[in-house]
């Protein structure tokens, strides 16, 4: 008999992927979606629940009638700007949510948890590549938000049992490479799929902000993750966590990072076309480069990136939106 999964937030980019590396792994993902950011032709592999994490009631009524095995928690709004202007909706929703998600966990005796955490609860890096032990000091809401929530996993485990994975991503990219699902956040902030719309003219342009940092050639420098390979890691955690592994956190990156600029021009090679770009001035709070260290998920999950490549990434999420947005 296959092992539900309650998979929050698995109508949504990371979410949806994981579904599909869940089902594939021999579990059955039940996502529980509010539908804010995420998207119905998303959820294939498995059944669907309506809700908000904050929902106590509907909460209960899918615990009640999947009795999951354990949970991967991806629900979250998560735009650093949007976070700064309107610290309420991320603290409710992000922290106040999750809390929710705690107690029904401890409620219906489930005690596995892997949890969408992010490279921005370390704050403003001290060491490059930034190790899993950095400090944790986030600088605005929404990395405050997760780090809480982490913080909240401890206190839940250390009273109730709850042992729980959080895995800190940098920069997600990329798309199922069957072709089956793929990124479509609307307003759409991630660099890759804002450089592809605009060379598939969805777009005028794309903005570079800032090219005069300390990089090799002065724009910014990002760790793209590929998404399936984000995936992977979440069903490797959750193994981890039955066999009776202790909680634990992992950064999940590539270990090496890609220029705005390398982005763009890889971006041309793989769709043959032109791309209008605006030089803007830098944004506030832009560190000139975000590297992971990933070696502990390496070491101890058994994770290794498959799609690595730039190309690879910039390749899936070309064909995706092609084939999403029915262009020519």
């Amino acid at each position: 008999m296959k092992k539900n999964i309650l998979v929050i937030g698995g109508a949504g980019y990371i979410g949806s992927h994981a579904c599909k590396a869940l089902s594939a792994a021999g579990y059955t993902p039940v996502t529980y979606d509010n539908f804010v950011h995420g998207h119905e032709w998303a959820v294939q592999w498995g059944p669907l629940e309506r809700g908000d994490t904050f929902d106590r009631e509907t909460l209960d009524a899918a615990f009640r009638r999947y009795q999951p095995q354990g949970v991967m928690h991806f629900a979250a709004h998560s735009l650093v700007g949007e976070s700064v202007v309107d610290p309420g909706k991320y603290y409710r929703n992000n922290t106040l949510g999750s809390l929710t998600l705690l107690e029904a966990m401890r409620d219906h005796n489930v005690n596995q948890m892997v949890f969408s955490s992010t490279c921005s609860t370390y704050g403003v890096p001290e060491i490059m590549p930034i190790p899993d032990h950095h400090p944790q000091n986030p600088i605005n809401p929404y990395g405050a938000s997760k780090y809480m929530v982490e913080r909240m996993m401890a206190d839940f485990e250390l009273a109730h049992g709850l042992r729980s994975i959080s895995l800190r991503y940098f920069n997600a990219a990329g798309a199922d490479p069957d072709g089956e699902i793929g990124e479509d956040h609307n307003p759409e902030t991630h660099l890759i799929p804002l450089v592809l719309e605009t060379a598939a003219g969805l777009r005028p342009q794309i903005t570079v902000f800032g090219s005069d940092y300390d990089t090799p050639d002065g724009t910014c420098l990002r760790d793209y993750i590929h998404v399936n390979d984000l995936a992977d890691a979440h069903v490797l955690a959750l193994q981890a966590l039955e066999r009776g592994s202790k909680s634990s956190f992992y950064n999940l990156g590539n270990g090496k990072g890609y220029s705005v600029q390398e982005v763009i021009d890889m971006a041309i090679q793989v769709t043959g076309k032109s791309i209008t770009v605006v030089e803007g001035a830098r944004r506030e709070g832009d560190p000139p480069q975000l590297v992971a260290d990933s070696e502990k998920a390496k070491a101890e999950l058994g994770w290794n990136p498959k799609f690595d490549d730039l190309e690879v990434m910039i390749d899936t999420a070309w064909r995706w939106l092609v084939k999403h947005r029915q262009l020519g």
